[in-house]
């Protein structure tokens, strides 16, 4: 699937969550802190959300990035070949994400892959899910996170465990960046 055509998959997902949570655009803005002219081009497929902007879309519905993005993506049983991960790019904050293994009603972990271009700065006001168990692998390049008031500074090979919740922030390398896998477990 190019990039394109994910928007548009993309777009008419999030156009019916909406619809599904009878919310007009203007109820979606002040949940979100969106603008209703953003919202409106993003339904419209013609900008691509940033991961923050999906990040506060997900509080409002009430579920994970990983999970809107699955019912976008394509899926098989239970091999997933390289042409079936689905990239997704957030080419503002420098943020590439690679569903590995999307989320499934039979299992409870989902795999990442993510990708911040050097001196990358994500941060997320509130988490989708409260609570959210996560587990991350740095591969390479250095990667600070923040989790509510614990902050851990990872290097090439570190791993860290940790639970979702309050205002989090992923900041990476300001030379190297940083390439990580992210294992999600749902409750």
């Amino acid at each position: 699937m190019d990039n394109q055509d994910y928007r548009q998959k993309l777009a008419a997902r999030l156009a019916a969550l909406r619809v599904q949570h009878n919310r007009t655009l203007e109820e979606l803005s002040s949940l979100s802190g969106i603008s209703r002219a953003t919202l409106s081009r993003i339904e419209r497929g013609e900008v691509s959300p940033t991961a923050e902007v999906l990040n506060q879309l997900c509080i409002v519905y009430r579920m994970t990035m990983s999970r809107l993005l699955a019912e976008v993506e394509q899926t098989a049983d239970n091999l997933f070949r390289v042409e079936q991960q689905t990239l997704w790019q957030d080419e503002r904050n420098g943020f590439e994400r690679r569903m590995l293994l999307p989320p499934s009603n039979q299992f409870r972990c989902e795999l990442i892959e993510g990708k911040l271009r050097p001196g990358a700065y994500i941060e997320y006001l509130n988490p989708p899910v409260q609570g959210l168990e996560q587990y991350l692998w740095l591969c390479a390049g250095g990667l600070t996170i923040k989790v509510d008031t614990e902050i851990w500074t990872l290097k090439k090979g570190d791993s860290l465990r940790f639970h979702l919740a309050g205002i989090s922030s992923f900041s990476a390398h300001a030379s190297l960046g940083a390439h990580y896998l992210l294992v999600v477990c749902k409750s």
